[in-house]
């Protein structure tokens, strides 16, 4: 679990994973300011009970700049 700091242009050899999981957001205000709190939660195969297996929280500079990620990747977005 982390804040994300920054974004930057990977270069690993990544594929699509294979399994789909589901992810929930919340809203969670601190003095340090306002985050967007992304959780991810195991796939249908796992064995165990759900939790969350990955979190990240993204403040207002990292979300701008994650939307200019996605407009790029996704030219047809609005």
């Amino acid at each position: 679990m982390a804040r994300v700091r920054s974004f930057q242009k990977g270069t690993q050899e990544v594929r699509v994973h294979p399994s789909e999981v589901d992810c929930y957001h919340q809203v969670v205000e601190s003095d340090r300011g306002r985050f967007v709190h992304l959780s991810t939660f195991g796939s249908d195969t796992r064995l165990a009970a759900p939790k969350s297996s990955q979190s990240i929280q993204i403040d207002e500079v990292m979300a701008e700049e994650l939307v200019q990620i996605l407009k790029s990747a996704f030219p047809n977005l609005r």
